[in-house]
């Protein structure tokens, strides 16, 4: 997991103006109380009784940059570790008995810290408090062998899904080696290298442990709905007893300075266009400095008046994007420019762009202006930011780890505030301005002739598909997992014992809203006053259905071109206006439906609706943005072709509908669909399929019916009803036999597998059964195809099950990326467990359905996000207000016959498709003995190959 990094520095604008506070008054603190333990454990407590829930959050003070080199890869390690089990919690057991009470829960590794958490309805508190403990004290005597064996597949799993199986996935890797000396923190990934953990001793990791996972060395925090004595009481029984490990001093800097450019390439396996990354060490987090060259990234590459987009996007077309951006963190920091070119493009005539892109920026500089609506924005960034408990929960513990004191927020946002025009030319200067840095191409395979001038190929060693075996811990002279002793951790009670659950929190659901305007139009909301901010959507009907089908992608275009300018405003004017508001809007195609939408402070609300009504109702039409757009698809489709789930998705969908239903489409369409649509395709478009009579608007926030409603109202002048219908969508025949394709991806790492067969619709009386059946097959992390391929087998980092559906039939699919070499015995499993499945499950399994289904409901309604996607399935499907205590009730009263029966119905392996997207040399021949025939080769379209 990688947190976002500017999260923090939009905290603290929230905090200042929420108060009414001038922007450089430090005098607010974010409501907490903080204390220590003897043990040199921090607390920090905010209380929110907004929703019943709780966050439960502990920071770690040690990620990959405590390791050395030779022993790389331990703190990630240990994130997977950690949820397995502990002295006193069984296996697999920390997300069981979570995900049981109704909760979620999950960690993060980067390079300076480690994060896990859970977010439960407050009856469960005190178990939240007594896994984390146990994890934290107590860990040690489940470190064996064999455990470590089984995560480090895990791990190995995760690289091939993250790094080694998509495009540009070692680019890190590459840059982190060139810019840091070997034995800097920060010249090995997070993730580390599979080589240390395959020489590491259990030792090794024990005393990894030892050092670093004590409280000493920690920040717990506890936000939510909770009672502040009896919490301190129960953090004091779990934690105090817990002994310190030995002075922990936090690190210091150190900054990287360069001799001279280093300049280097790759050929990338999967990419299908250039990349280019220049890179400039700079500063670590929370210096003067760090604040200007965060502005700098945004100056330098952020909007359409940067210096960097008009030269490379829109002069010389050499690519679709550009961005620039300041990584600080705790020792180091650096500035990064990426530009993923379109194909064929010589990088070097992109590091020459560059070049004239600092050049137009020495000579027209920015303004005052542009630096005020950089700060704009980090208003409402704040207020999305802090929506939910966790977020929350993070931040406190983030600033007291890294900063001292939570307290540091509003030192951090000072700073933020008081960046100057001066302080950012001067950051130009110092770390960019004639200074070297850090250069690498990556190319498509064969295509070294794009590589900027004067590099050098970077050595990687990348894993053959024969060199997949598990991997087996060296466990060093003398030393095995049984020999390794643990000494014993006294305790003042019998931790072994689960706490007791408090009474479950009563269900609330908010109270919706709704009215209907004279041309149809039909508006729901929900009035939620904790934050001063809006989130609505104009959702129009149609999206890609009412495209032709022999010209797919007109409707995706469209949101496209009309985020453009307006008849009144050039692009440049539109995207200034919004960033002055600090509003966010943003326009999506959908294979149903076209979406405006917005999120902005309940102050701006109305200016900002005045920007939806432009765009919606006085589009552009730009020319030369339409063929910058028209490019830029392109390109991502051609982008999408080398990613292999996405290309196993993609042509699962197509086999599922079939070549003449619109359904078995991607929303962008092909390439040469894209290549064939003008800009009269458009126009057309909207002005036969734009009418209210297909809109409704879901708006969720600080603003009351009344005030909503009578703004809304002037869209019945706008907006004339055209009494159309919507057509009907042809439903395709399930399929009676099964079927399986293979798509070559030569040398890949992974294999992509889908499974399964047409589905029910959303309206289907069944559908929500359906997917309450589902849950323990493959619905949640402890479902069966997930605790089987990842946590028994090491197959994969991650396998789900699932029905999806609309109005038309959508589809029940089985999904994983497994370990090339296991690709058969993969797709066995899957359809092993879903025939076993099909026989009935035990009570208990369906008990731990209806507990986690019914209780998660406590943190159902915590962010405007998530009231609005209930108002928007309200609206969409007719729902009733209440709808959530109906769906309540289907799971409660489901019994062990329903359940086997809805799994006999519509999970049917003997008719379902297999498409499996991976190296077909290696992999394909031995497909056949599953017994569906023989596999059907086709390309990355789902075109049958003779």
């Amino acid at each position: 997991m990688r947190y976002l990094k500017y999260l923090s520095i939009a905290l603290l604008t929230f905090l200042i103006i929420l108060t009414g506070c001038s922007p450089k008054s430090s005098e607010f603190k974010l409501s907490y109380k903080q204390y220590q333990l003897d043990n040199g454990l921090n607390v920090v407590l905010h209380e929110d009784k907004s929703d019943p829930i709780v966050s439960v959050a502990i920071l770690y003070h040690v990620g990959s940059n405590r390791e050395t080199k030779g022993r790389t890869g331990f703190a990630h390690l240990f994130e997977h570790m950690m949820f397995q089990e502990s002295k006193n919690i069984g296996q697999d057991q920390f997300f069981s008995k979570i995900q049981g009470a109704g909760g979620t829960l999950n960690g993060g590794t980067w390079k300076d810290g480690t994060v896990y958490f859970e977010i439960v309805p407050k009856n469960a508190l005190e178990m939240a408090l007594w896994l984390e403990s146990d994890r934290m004290g107590f860990l040690l005597p489940t470190v064996t062998q064999e455990a470590f064996e089984n995560q480090q597949e895990v791990v190995q799993n995760e690289k091939r899904q993250s790094y080694d199986n998509r495009p540009y996935g070692h680019t890190n890797y590459v840059i982190d080696k060139l810019m840091y000396p070997d034995n800097h923190p920060y010249n090995w990934q997070t993730i580390g290298e599979m080589e240390d953990l395959k020489n590491a001793t259990l030792a090794d990791v024990h005393e990894f442990y030892k050092r670093w996972y004590g409280p000493n060395n920690a920040t717990l925090v506890v936000a939510g709905d909770f009672d502040e004595e009896q919490t301190k009481k129960m953090i004091e029984k779990y934690f105090g007893e817990l002994k310190a490990t030995d002075k922990i001093e936090n690190m210091n800097p150190m900054p990287i300075v360069l001799d001279g450019t280093k300049r280097a390439y790759h050929e990338d396996n999967f990419a299908e266009s250039p990349e280019l990354n220049m890179v400039y060490p700079t500063v670590e987090q929370f210096t003067k400095e760090s604040y200007a060259l965060d502005f700098l990234g945004e100056l330098l590459a952020g909007n359409k008046k940067s210096p960097i987009y008009k030269i490379i996007v829109e002069e010389k077309k050499l690519a679709p994007s550009v961005s620039a951006f300041q990584e600080s963190e705790e020792i180091a920091g650096t500035f990064r420019i990426r530009v993923r070119s379109f194909p064929n493009i010589k990088l070097s005539d992109v590091e020459n762009a560059l070049t004239e892109a600092f050049a137009l920026f020495e000579k027209e500089g920015f303004t005052e202006k542009d630096v005020e609506r950089v700060k704009a924005r980090l208003e409402t960034n704040y207020y999305n930011g802090i929506s939910s408990i966790f977020s929350k929960s993070f931040q406190l513990a983030y600033y007291n780890e890294f900063g001292g004191s939570p307290d540091f927020m509003t030192t951090d946002l000072n700073n933020t505030l008081a960046v100057t025009k001066d302080e950012i030319l001067k950051v130009y200067n110092k770390y960019l301005k004639d200074k070297p840095y850090v250069l690498t191409s990556f190319v498509p395979k064969g295509s070294s002739e794009l590589i900027a001038e004067n590099s050098v190929v970077f050595p990687i060693a990348e894993e053959s598909i024969e060199q997949q075996e598990r991997v087996a811990l060296n466990q060093g002279e003398h030393v095995t997992g049984e020999d390794i002793e643990v000494a014993v951790i006294e305790s003042s009670f019998d931790r072994s014992v689960e706490p007791p659950f408090g009474p479950d929190p009563l269900l609330n659901v908010p109270t919706v809203w709704s009215e209907e305007l004279s041309n149809g139009i039909k508006i729901f909301g929900i009035e939620q006053n904790e934050l001063p901010l809006i989130d609505f959507a104009i959702t129009i009907k149609g999206g890609m259905l009412l495209d032709d089908i022999n010209k797919i992608g007109v409707a995706n275009l469209i949101t496209d071109e009309m985020m453009e300018g307006t008849k009144n405003k050039t692009p440049i004017e539109l995207e200034e206006a919004i960033d002055e508001l600090g509003s966010r809007i943003s326009m999506y195609t959908t294979k149903e439906s076209i979406v405006i939408r917005a999120n902005c402070l309940s102050s701006k609300f109305n200016d900002t609706y005045k920007l939806i009504e432009e765009i919606l109702f006085e589009p552009r039409w730009d020319e030369k943005e339409f063929a910058r757009i028209k490019d830029e698809t392109v390109e991502l489709i051609k982008r999408q072709k080398t990613n292999p789930s996405t290309v196993a998705s993609q042509v699962f969908n197509k086999m599922i509908y079939g070549d003449d239903n619109i359904l078995s489409n991607n929303t962008m369409g092909t390439i040469e669909s894209v290549k064939s649509i003008t800009i009269e395709d458009l126009k057309n478009y909207y002005n036969n399929n734009f009418i209210p009579e297909f809109t409704r608007i879901t708006i969720a926030g600080d603003i009351s019916e009344k005030t909503a409603t009578d703004i809304f109202k002037s869209l019945e002048d706008k907006w004339e009803n055209k009494g159309l219908e919507f057509a009907a969508v042809m439903i395709p025949e399930k399929s009676t036999v099964q079927k399986m394709y293979f798509i070559d991806f030569p040398g890949a790492k992974q294999s992509a597998i889908r499974i399964g067969s047409l589905g029910l619709s959303y309206t289907d009386p069944d559908f929500y059964k359906a997917t309450v059946m589902n849950y323990k097959l493959g619905g949640s992390f402890n479902g069966r195809v997930n605790m089987i391929l990842r946590e028994e087998k090491g197959y994969t980092y991650g396998a789900r099950t699932g029905f999806n559906g609309s109005f038309y039939p959508g589809t029940f699919v089985a999904s994983s990326s497994v370990r090339s070499n296991t690709t058969f015995e993969s797709t066995q499993i899957f359809f092993d467990e879903m025939n076993a499945y099909r026989e009935g499950i035990p009570e208990e399994d369906l008990d731990f359905t209806k507990n986690a289904l019914i209780k998660s409901n406590a943190r159902r309604f915590e962010t405007l996000g998530a009231l609005r996607g209930m108002l928007d399935n309200i609206a969409k499907y007719d729902l009733p207000f209440d709808y959530i205590k109906d769906r309540e009730e289907e799971v409660r009263n489901m019994t062990l016959e329903d359940h086997q029966v809805l799994a006999q119905k519509y999970i049917n392996p003997n008719i379902m498709t297999c498409v499996i997207a991976g190296d077909a040399e290696t992999q394909l021949q031995q497909l056949k003995k599953l017994g569906m025939g023989e596999p059907v080769l086709v390309d990355r379209n789902g075109n049958i190959l003779e």
